[in-house]
């Protein structure tokens, strides 16, 4: 009998803890509270999605893909990824080192011989972790168009292979690389063109084989303008005092390894899976990705002023395509994306098993605080 009412007793204790816990969860109209308002059904907007221990709770669409359409945003619509690119680079990359077609200690001499030698011994490690030193190609373009007059334009836009012949122009690189840490466009269009010459496949090709068609990201693509399309997808926009109006290309919108990939929160969701359940690489490969990056100058790895406005200035740690500084004592792997028309944030918590993803296509909205918002209801009920 003794056994029996301690049987029912801890029963009862587990139906009590698991019924707190389930109180204690954000409720969908929380999680809207923090969204409505921002979109009608017709100014663009936003799509979002969270996941907890593996499970969609929440996604939806606020507004509509483009202005003048009465197409509503979705979780199936596709958004330019913008920097949130970076991850699938990286993640190219590690594929191409488990092929072992590739090392991490591989210098850009080896596979682009003439590359000049400020920049030759830079590693591909380096590359990924922004502790090359290569030029902000932006930089480079403003400098030729100063003196040759307008080169390129959102109808002309540069390529991949003009920001290598920018860079292999050039004498010197914003430091010795390995010295210290700068957020870097250019070494993520460089790792974009180290996947196609190391792989044989355009960078395009080789995610959609090795990355997308394997995880059933059906709707992803990597978009070339004139090349292909993008189903389903959202345009950009910027506000203009109260209207908005399209600004979805600009001159820098063709460039591939540092914000060339479309998708959806739907897509992003199975790409949260795989980094969970470890479907492309096996933990002990994943590893190289969540190290710091090491560097010998000033300890403080901090981001830089056209990074957006909360972020300017903050001090971030940086592994393989993602940050990895922690949030609230919570471990974190998180990425933004900020260009023409879009702005996009993906958070990861991977210890608390919480996934949040916000996609938008206008410029006034900050993804990334909206995110933290959401985490906020979840990280407090733990």
């Amino acid at each position: 009998m003794r056994l029996r009412v301690l049987g029912i007793g801890m029963v009862a204790g587990m139906l009590v803890a698991s019924n707190v816990k389930a109180q204690s969860m954000p409720s969908e109209k929380q999680i809207a509270g923090i969204f409505d308002g921002f979109a009608t059904g017709k100014t663009p907007g936003l799509a979002m999605l969270v996941k907890q221990d593996g499970k969609v709770v929440f996604a939806r669409g606020y507004g509509v893909k483009k202005l003048g359409s009465a197409s509503k945003i979705d979780a199936k619509t596709n958004f330019r990824l913008a920097s949130v690119t970076k991850q699938f680079t990286a993640m190219a990359i590690m594929l191409l080192v488990h092929d072992k077609k590739l090392s991490y200690e591989t210098k850009l001499g080896e596979i682009f011989p003439e590359f000049p030698e400020y920049g030759e011994k830079a590693t591909v490690r380096q590359l990924l972790n922004h502790t090359s030193g290569l030029p902000d190609y932006e930089d480079l373009m403003d400098a030729a168009e100063k003196t040759k007059g307008k080169i390129w334009s959102p109808e002309k836009q540069i390529q991949d292979a003009e920001v290598l012949s920018l860079l292999e122009k050039e004498t010197k690189g914003k430091f010795t690389p390995g010295s210290k840490w700068d957020y870097s466009n250019s070494g993520y269009v460089m790792l974009g063109l180290i996947v196609a010459k190391v792989s044989g496949k355009s960078y395009g090709d080789f995610l959609r084989e090795r990355i997308l068609a394997p995880l059933n990201m059906t709707d992803t693509v990597v978009f070339q303008k004139g090349k292909n399309t993008v189903a389903n997808r959202a345009y950009g926009h910027s506000k203009n005092g109260d209207a908005f109006k399209e600004t979805d290309q600009s001159s820098t919108s063709a460039t591939l390894g540092d914000g060339g990939v479309y998708s959806s929160v739907d897509d992003l969701s199975k790409w949260d899976g795989a980094l969970r359940n470890h479907t492309l690489l096996n933990e002990e490969e994943m590893k190289p990705a969540l190290v710091p990056a090491q560097f010998g100058g000033p300890s403080n790895a901090v981001l830089p002023d056209d990074a957006p406005a909360a972020l300017q200035g903050v001090n971030v740690k940086y592994g393989f395509g993602w940050f990895l500084d922690p949030y609230k004592g919570h471990e974190r792997m998180w990425h933004y994306g900020d260009t023409m028309g879009f702005k996009t944030a993906i958070q990861r918590f991977t210890k608390d098993g919480l996934t949040v993803i916000v996609l938008c296509n206008r410029t006034d909205l900050d993804p990334g605080a909206l995110a933290t918002r959401v985490a906020d209801l979840y990280l407090q009920a733990k």
